[in-house]
């Protein structure tokens, strides 16, 4: 059976310009119906791989591709130890590198982009899409297509999808340096042949109408936006029409295909409205229904299961997610009767739906949980998961009798763990346990804001450490879009654990860890709150003997930049050093600037200075370029992107250059003696947004974080080996 990706976290993906891509199919909240990087990671003895390839990964290709680093220190005098000590750490870091570069890796296996159907597996192997019958058997494979017919450097399959009845399959293939895909569609015969490529693709599903004919409907992409829905027809019926167009630009479409293949969805949205339309999967080329015109403010994703549509929807009181269900012929929301609520504070990450049982994956008081709701009785079954567990990973499924999915966290691979349906019961994965779980701990513990609020946080370190406050400390915080901070497996994380850092996962306003609610009382004019909740975590986490300020780093992406900067401008001396990846730090310039791709889609989130003098005079509050001020800055380190469309790096250059006039006006008021902090900006070539997988940016950070906190690194990459080729 065909893989069915989920809806939103996709969509967000594309439509969110301060949002990277995720190593993981990371579901982050149920209208996150699918991130296509589906990948599995299994515990065997191996080399670490991309998509299945042999070819070298982008980080061995950036080795040899000069990037461009400023550091603030070529600008101020240092006193001659300190040079020393950096020379001294620089040879100790080159002889590990060295050491490194002749011994094998082990541990963990990365699995791209796969998709079952039928009695056949279809996935990338070396530069090529294939097939098999046994997906354990990765030598016996039948060539489909050679990507490098494409002309593009280094490409690899993004998302996989197969015609009904296995006459066709479509594969999105992309490249780690753009953002931009192509979608091909190859012919399956004793001799496989393209039959046709689109540019600039984001979305497609595969149909099949009333005579038999495979219909694939594709939305195309263009400058970061997604307006127009396609539908094409191969053989002897060749066509390909425009059929859909969506107007509003602050909108953004995305396909999704019912699990039962029975309705397609166009489903057209923003950061807090949706409205969907449905495409008769017996009947493509009827003209699509309608479920329910956009209403400002209310969120609505459907599923199918015998002439039902179950919606889950944010409509009435409260303003969370609850599941309803109605008729497939009388689909409009008069006609929505209430079927399952959440508890207050209830995340709803995902959604399964089974012949008779549906699913839903949820995080309440930062744990997680599976409820099961049969649905000939309308029982619930609802069930507390391990609390070491910190995400969810969804499965790929054509099983209606189990419901197989993966759990993991920060520090822990994935482990697989299935709900069989007749048994009603949860079964663990068999096999050796994970050493991590007897030598490391995970908290869960809060902070009060400035208003009262409780903010969770999730913090892992060592069982056996001692005295924890002379313990390094490394904080990650996101707090926007309604996005959850990732907490997805890192194995660099796990090597930092091990080497008695304390990691701690700020859940702030702004994101999207407690429900809808938490993310509005973070965006347009309460983007502040996040920004107080970070403050309070950080104080709680020293006021509870969790590290020190002069030992304390904290790292953000994208978005996350945002609060990161601010803090910065507010409270340097919480911190001892930063590291950003593509931050989002010039709000107010880039939301003025209405050419940029996205600025429109942005306004629900930002606000609109351009038009709104209020929310102008609001984001000059925080927005971390506009308040850089001559004092004492952590060291901050910037990985930013040459071509990146989502962030500007005009803006970060700008920030750049701002900061390091406000740290020399700093250094001359202060006079001789003074150790000003070092600011690194590290310009990679490409035009993606976040390359998550570097393992040169990897190494350059963790390099950046002991030198400044003045660690011996010796042992942290003795022990990266195991899950990084340098």
């Amino acid at each position: 059976m065909q893989q069915k990706s989920k809806l939103f976290l996709q969509a967000l993906k594309y439509s969110i310009p301060r949002l990277g891509k995720c190593m993981q199919k990371q579901h982050l909240n149920h209208y996150n119906f699918a991130d296509h990087y589906y990948n599995r990671i299994k515990l065997k003895k191996c080399h670490l791989t991309k998509c299945l390839q042999d070819k070298p990964t982008i980080s061995e290709l950036a080795r040899n591709i000069p990037s461009r680093s400023f550091s603030c220190k070529d600008f101020l005098p240092i006193k001659q130890e300190n040079k020393d000590s950096l020379s001294e750490n620089m040879d100790a870091f080159e002889k590990v590198r060295t050491k490194l570069e002749t011994q094998p890796q082990e541990e963990y296996e990365i699995i791209n982009a796969e998709v079952k159907h039928g009695g056949f597996v279809y996935y990338q192997e070396g530069c090529c899409l294939v097939r098999s019958k046994d997906e354990e058997d990765n030598d016996n494979y039948e060539v489909l297509f050679n990507l490098e017919e494409l002309k593009l450097d280094q490409p690899f399959i993004d998302c996989i999808r197969v015609a009904p009845d296995e006459k066709y399959v479509a594969a999105k293939i992309r490249t780690e340096d753009s953002e931009a895909s192509t979608c091909i569609v190859v012919k399956l015969s004793d001799q496989p042949v393209m039959e046709a490529s689109f540019p600039n693709v984001s979305s497609f599903e595969w149909v099949k109408d009333e005579e038999e004919e495979d219909v694939l409907f594709y939305t195309f992409q263009r400058n970061l936006r997604c307006h127009d829905v396609y539908r094409a027809t191969f053989g002897d019926n060749k066509r390909n029409e425009r059929f859909y167009t969506e107007k509003d630009p602050s909108y953004f479409v995305f396909l999704y295909l019912t699990k039962d293949s029975r309705f397609l969805t166009i489903n057209i949205m923003n950061k807090t409205t949706s409205e969907v339309w449905l495409i008769d999967g017996l009947s493509p080329w009827d003209p699509p229904v309608l479920i329910q015109k956009r209403i400002h403010g209310v969120l609505y994703y459907v599923e199918h299961r015998d002439d039902e549509l179950y919606i889950l929807t944010n409509v009435g009181e409260p303003t969370e997610f609850k599941l309803m269900r109605t008729a497939a012929d009388t689909p409009a929301i008069m006609n929505w009767d209430l079927f399952f609520t959440m508890k207050r504070n209830t995340k709803v990450v995902d959604l399964d739906m089974f012949k008779d049982h549906c699913v839903l994956f949820l995080k309440h008081s930062n744990l997680l949980y599976v409820n099961v709701i049969g649905l000939a009785d309308d029982s619930v079954r609802s069930l507390k998961l391990p609390p070491w567990a910190c995400g969810f990973i969804m499965d790929t499924n054509s099983d209606p009798k189990n419901c197989p999915f993966q759990l993991c966290s920060p520090i822990r691979p994935p482990k697989y763990y299935t709900y069989k349906f007749a048994e009603g019961k949860l079964f663990e994965e068999t096999g050796h346990e994970d050493p991590i779980t007897k030598t490391s701990r995970v908290l869960r513990l809060e902070a009060k804001s400035k208003d009262g609020k409780s903010v969770p946080m999730t913090i892992f370190h060592k069982t056996d450490s001692e005295d924890l406050q002379k313990k390094p400390l490394l904080v990650h915080v996101y707090g926007a879009y309604g996005m959850d901070l990732k907490m997805n497996f890192r194995p660099e994380r796990r090597v930092l654990v091990d080497d008695g850092w304390i990691l701690a996962y700020c859940h702030v306003r702004g994101g999207g860890e407690l429900g809808l609610q938490w993310h509005a009382d973070g965006r347009l004019t309460k983007k502040l709150n996040g920004l107080a909740d970070l403050e309070a975590c950080i104080k709680t986490l020293h006021g509870q003997g969790f590290s020190q300020p002069s030992l304390t780093a904290l790292t953000a992406f994208s978005a996350g930049g945002v609060l990161v900067g601010a803090l910065c401008n507010s409270n340097p001396e919480l911190l001892r050093a930063v590291t950003l990846e593509a931050p989002f730090l010039d709000v107010l310039n880039t939301m003025m600037d209405t050419t940029l791709p996205l600025t429109l889609e942005e306004l629900e989130e930002w606000g609109n200075p351009s038009s709104d003098e209020k929310h102008k005079n609001y984001i000059k509050r925080y927005c971390p370029y506009q308040n850089i001020k001559p004092q004492h800055y952590p060291s901050i380190h910037i990985t930013a992107y040459e071509n990146d469309e989502r962030v500007p790096l005009k803006g970060i250059v700008n920030y750049t250059d701002k900061l390091k006039e406000a740290i020399m006006e700093h250094a001359k008021d202060t006079g001789e003696g003074y150790q000003a902090p070092n600011v690194v900006l590290d310009i990679q070539p490409g035009g993606n947004h976040v390359i998550e997988d570097s393992h040169k940016k990897i190494t350059a950070q963790i390099k950046f974080l002991y030198e400044e906190l003045g660690l011996d690194s010796t042992s942290v990459f003795e022990n990266l080996k195991k899950y990084l080729k340098f």
